[in-house]
C-alpha cells in the first residue's frame, strides 16, 4: 500500500443506497503451489487486495466520514471471511478501523488516526491472483449515522487519542469494535464486537438492528436498541479481546466465540489461564441457550516460537455440520485449526462459573477437566503455522469445499505500533503488509 495519498486512483462513485457502482480493482501478488509434497495441506491459491484510499472508499458509503485518511489504504478487512454464495465470493468486515498505540509519559495510550472511519460490510471476490471489492455497505446507527469504531465508555475502554497521542478524542456509546461476520437467511447480518463484548444485529442495508451485551453494563446513549442478554461474567472481557469468532450453525443458531480468557477474578489470572468460552445464541429466542468451556494447547505448542501464554487468541470459529465446528487458535505469527463438536452434556450456562465470586474462577484452574468441567473435546485438523504460504495474523476462516479452507489475515491497515507510524506531515508510514486470502487444500478433507 502507498505510504501518502498522492498519486492514488480515485475510487468509483456511489448508486443512491451508498453502494459502489464499480468493482474496485486490486493489485496481484502471485505465490506458487507447485512443488508441495503430496499428503500435506498446502496452499492452492493467494490473492492480494490492491491500494484502494480509506478517505474515498469510506466517503463513497457515508459522505463526509473521513476529512484526512493521512495516507491509510483500505485494510482491517480480514476480521473475517463468509461465504457470499458465489464461488469464489466472499462477505468480510473491517475492524473499528486504523489504530495504534504509543507510549506518553510510560503510559499506552490508543490512537485513532482516522477517527470518522466507520466499520464497513465489504462483499469480495477473489479473481485469479486479485482480491476484488465488489460491494461494500457502512455499519450505521438507526438514524443512519456512522457508528464508527471508537472506544465506548469511560474507565472501561482505552481513552481514545489522535494520531500522536496528543490531543483526546471523545468517547462514543455508538462505536463497535466488529470482528466476526456472518449472513442470516433473511439477508440480515450478525456481527460480533470486542468493546462490549457483544453481538449485533444488523440489516440487510448495515443498520444496527440490536446490540447484545452483558447484563450490567449499562451502555446509556447509543443511537441504536441496546439489550442486556449476556452473561454478566462476560463484563471481565480483557481490553481488546471480546468477542471474536462467529459461526452461524445449521439450524440459524449462533456461536459466539471469546478471544481470550476472561479475568476473573483479576488481569493476572486471565493472562496466565488457557480456558476460554464460547457462547451459543438463538436468533428465534433472543437469548444464549449454552455455554462452553474451551482450553488452548499451550503456547508453544500452537506456536514453538512463542512462550507467553496471554497470547493466545480464538479468531474464528467456522460451522461444518451439525453442531461442529472449526475453532482457530492463533498467536499473531501461528495459527492451528481445531475440530469441536458443542455437546449438550458440556453445556455450563448459568452456573458456578457464571459466578465471578467463584473461587478458584473458571480461569484460574490449572486442569478444568479435572475439577469437574466438561471442557469440549477437540480434535487437530490442520497446522497452519507449518504450510508454506500462509501469513501471519490469519482472523478469518471459510469453507470453500470439503478440502479447502479460505485465509484472510488483517493487515492492521498497515499500521505499526509507536511514534513511527506516521512522517513529520502525518501520513502513514506503511508496514508493507497487505490484506491476502490463501486458499489452503487439507488432504484429508474436514
Amino acid at each position: 500500500m502507498s505510504p501518502s495519498a498522492g498519486g492514488r486512483r480515485p475510487i468509483a462513485r456511489i448508486a443512491a443506497a451508498g453502494v459502489p457502482l464499480a468493482v474496485i480493482a486490486a493489485l496481484i501478488t502471485a505465490v506458487p503451489a507447485a512443488g508441495t509434497p503430496s499428503g500435506k495441506a498446502h496452499v492452492v491459491r493467494t490473492a492480494t487486495l490492491g491500494d484502494i484510499p480509506l478517505g474515498a472508499f469510506s466517503d463513497a458509503l457515508l459522505p463526509g466520514t473521513v476529512g484526512d485518511d493521512r495516507g491509510v489504504d483500505l485494510g482491517g478487512i480480514g476480521s473475517d471471511i463468509y461465504p457470499a454464495g458465489r464461488k469464489d465470493e466472499f462477505w468480510t468486515v473491517t475492524d473499528r478501523g486504523p489504530n495504534g498505540q504509543i507510549k506518553v509519559d510510560g503510559s499506552k495510550r490508543r490512537t485513532f488516526p482516522v477517527p470518522g472511519f466507520d466499520p464497513a460490510i465489504v462483499r469480495i471476490r477473489v479473481s485469479g491472483d486479485t482480491v476484488k471489492v465488489l460491494d461494500a455497505m457502512a455499519v450505521t446507527t438507526a438514524s443512519g449515522k456512522a457508528v464508527t469504531g471508537l472506544s465506548n465508555q469511560a474507565g472501561r475502554d482505552e481513552a481514545p487519542y489522535t494520531y500522536d497521542a496528543t490531543t483526546p478524542l471523545a468517547y462514543n456509546p455508538n462505536g463497535l469494535d466488529t470482528e466476526g461476520v456472518v449472513r442470516a437467511g433473511d439477508g440480515s447480518f450478525w456481527l460480533v464486537d470486542e468493546y462490549g463484548p457483544s453481538l449485533v444485529h444488523v440489516s440487510a442495508r448495515g443498520k444496527v438492528l440490536t446490540r447484545y451485551v452483558p447484563k450490567g453494563l449499562h451502555l446509556s446513549g447509543a443511537d441504536y436498541p441496546v439489550v442486556e442478554a449476556l452473561p454478566s461474567v462476560y463484563l471481565h472481557r480483557k481490553i481488546n479481546r471480546g468477542f471474536e469468532g462467529l459461526a452461524q450453525l445449521p439450524g440459524g443458531d449462533l456461536v459466539i466465540a471469546l478471544q481470550s480468557p476472561l479475568s476473573v477474578p483479576d488481569t493476572d489470572a486471565g493472562e496466565a489461564s488457557r480456558t476460554t468460552r464460547l457462547l451459543r445464541f438463538s436468533p428465534k429466542k433472543k437469548a444464549v441457550t449454552a455455554e462452553y468451556a474451551y482450553r488452548f494447547d499451550p503456547v508453544d505448542v500452537v506456536d514453538p516460537g512463542e512462550d507467553d501464554t496471554s497470547e493466545l487468541k480464538i479468531s474464528s470459529v467456522v460451522a461444518v455440520g451439525g453442531d461442529r465446528l472449526l475453532v482457530e487458535e492463533r498467536t499473531d505469527k501461528a495459527a492451528r485449526l481445531q475440530l469441536v463438536r458443542l455437546d449438550r452434556t458440556a453445556n455450563i450456562l448459568g452456573g458456578r462459573w457464571d459466578d465471578d465470586t467463584t473461587s478458584p474462577s473458571l480461569e484460574q484452574l490449572a486442569d478444568p477437566a479435572a475439577s469437574g468441567v466438561p471442557v469440549l473435546d477437540k480434535r487437530l485438523v490442520v497446522d497452519l503455522g507449518t504450510v508454506a504460504g500462509v501469513p501471519g495474523k490469519i482472523e478469518g476462516v471459510a469453507r470453500v469445499d470439503r478440502d479447502t479452507l479460505a485465509l484472510i489475515n488483517d493487515n492492521d491497515f498497515g499500521m505499526t505500533d509507536g511514534a513511527g507510524a506516521f512522517d513529520a506531515r502525518g501520513r502513514l508510514v506503511d508496514s508493507g503488509v497487505e490484506t491476502t486470502v490463501t486458499y489452503v487444500r487439507l488432504p484429508h478433507g474436514i
